[in-house]
């Protein structure tokens, strides 16, 4: 089978967004990245001791993987084709080729891990990476991954293989293509949505985990590593937040100042200058999670040592409380 689509690949800072702006730009959709997180809602905190990878508790900086995708199809009215293939390898891949042949781009749910293309140093346990497959040349698949600079290529055995991950979040052959797009499209009120929703779900959610309250018992919790746990393992568990924050798909303070981006952009859609006040202010934010990162950082090399660091960091992430408490309140207040 040899088929390419003529797609146009485009490299972003994160694959779900990247995906979705890819795939809506194929149809004539043309939205940036900022746009894209914003309407979708993707600001979001959580950190969730009782849910723990490689035994390490998991922090996120946004939705479950998938949310942005589906806010961002409601909102915008384009209807996805959505489907997984649970215990059907075989047929998950011969539905791909049916759709390579009739020309639709295909994006997918992969594992990172076995990823070829990917640098060693990048591969880790994390099932919830998106990539758009838009052709076949051979027993080769060619991969649009926004992350990466140019297209890649899986063989069928590897692309099969990182379709089946096993592990959190296992993708089960998921794939996902556009179906539909509609005659008409009304991005602000995408816009306002997108902004009322995340304002929504950081300062409402009742439960301490989550939103801006998340960041406040994370605080809790990181002061009292030294206490509770190994000096190693204290290092360990502080690392990942910053490895969360920082490195893998779950935005942290890089999610920050794209939702700054995005503040900006919808200032001109929405005809709101009140709205580039707003952004500044989460560029601040975003440069409050940077700090935070130096400071982990020092623990993490000092992994050994009980280090008065963890007091420090605590009392920056309580501050970040604050600051994003009452940002919230102000940018709800000014599309209210």
């Amino acid at each position: 089978m040899n088929v390419k689509i003529d797609f146009e690949h485009r490299q972003f800072a994160h694959c779900e967004n990247g995906v979705v702006s890819n795939l809506l730009r194929y149809y004539g959709i043309e939205l940036s990245e900022p746009m894209i997180f914003g309407i979708g809602s993707g600001l979001f905190f959580s950190h969730m001791p009782f849910l723990k990878v490689d035994g390490i508790p998991v922090t996120s900086f946004r939705p479950l993987p998938g949310v942005i995708f589906s806010r961002i199809s409601k909102r915008l009215g384009v209807d996805f084709e959505k489907r997984r293939y649970r215990n059907s390898p075989s047929k998950a891949m011969s539905d791909l080729d049916k759709n390579l042949e009739k020309g639709i781009p295909t994006g997918m749910l992969v594992g990172v891990y076995h990823l070829s293309y990917f640098p060693e140093p990048y591969r880790f346990h994390f099932n919830a990476h998106n990539i758009v497959v838009y052709g076949k040349e051979g027993d080769s698949y060619l991969i649009s991954d926004p992350i990466m600079e140019n297209h890649s290529e899986l063989t069928s055995k590897e692309l099969k293989r990182v379709r089946y991950a096993k592990g959190t979040f296992a993708p089960k052959g998921h794939m996902y293509w556009v179906k539909k797009i509609p005659e008409k499209i009304d991005i602000p009120g995408a816009v306002v949505k997108g902004i009322k929703h995340t304002c929504k779900d950081m300062l409402t959610i009742p439960v301490p985990l989550f939103g801006a309250k998340g960041i406040r018992y994370m605080a809790g919790k990181v002061r009292h590593y030294p206490d509770k746990l190994t000096p190693k393992k204290a290092a360990l568990f502080t690392g990942q937040i910053v490895r969360a924050q920082e490195e893998i798909g779950t935005g942290g303070a890089g999610f920050r100042f794209m939702y700054a981006a995005f503040l900006q952009e919808a200032a001109g859609v929405l005809k709101k200058d009140e709205l580039n006040k707003r952004s500044s202010e989460m560029t601040t934010i975003g440069d409050m999670w940077r700090e935070f990162a130096i400071v982990t950082g020092r623990i993490v090399k000092n992994r050994n040592k009980v280090d008065e660091s963890y007091d420090h960091a605590a009392n920056l992430l309580l501050k970040i409380y604050e600051e994003e408490r009452d940002f919230y309140k102000r940018l709800r207040d000014t599309i209210d």
